[in-house]
């Protein structure tokens, strides 16, 4: 696998290496001796998947610390706009984010840190998202912020009449209007 470092401190693509014929393809999709030598000493603890349909997004999303998640996501089927926003105070990216396409054809990964949000908008007719994450699912410290914010200005790639989202996510705030959980640190 090759893992490449983002301009964002934090944040990584991971491509793996494909091995195809006739028959079909074989990857590695997760080693975690690999993962800990190129990113840091991660242990992931709860894994999750989704199926969505075209024009969903889902986020922004973050858990407060102590709860607080690292993640790494990848796409089983379909095609979906994967985006996290750097939200640690002090951060000298922060408010900037990373899109990346991860799809079930380009078999791209995305790796990202503690103290981002993140969201996803599917991009296809459907898309079966899988994430791991290094910290279990804590409903008392979930938190968001708007997908449209104007300050964070991210191209979603569609247009905004097709964008579906949950009732929660309708109600969270801009990324000006929270408290920010996180700091930044070298």
């Amino acid at each position: 696998m090759e893992y490449i470092a983002t301009d964002i401190p934090g944040i990584y693509i991971i491509e793996p290496k494909v091995f195809g014929d006739a028959r079909g393809y074989f990857f590695e999709s997760f080693r975690l001796d690999e993962l800990r030598a190129h990113i840091g000493d991660f242990q992931f603890v709860q894994d999750n998947q989704s199926l969505s349909r075209y024009g969903v997004l889902r986020g922004f999303h973050f858990q407060r610390p102590p709860y607080s998640q690292a993640k790494l996501m990848q796409v089983l089927s379909g095609s979906v706009l994967d985006v996290a926003v750097d939200i640690r105070k002090g951060s000298p990216t922060f408010g900037k984010y990373i899109a990346v396409e991860l799809s079930s054809e380009n078999k791209k990964q995305l790796f990202v840190s503690k103290g981002f949000a993140h969201a996803f908008l599917v991009l296809s007719e459907t898309a079966v998202f899988f994430y791991k994450c290094d910290e279990y699912y804590h409903l008392e410290s979930e938190s968001g912020i708007r997908f449209d914010d104007p300050n964070l200005g991210i191209d979603w790639k569609i247009p905004t009449k097709d964008i579906q989202l949950s009732e929660k996510d309708k109600q969270l705030k801009m990324l000006t209007e929270i408290d920010i959980p996180f700091e930044y640190t070298q």
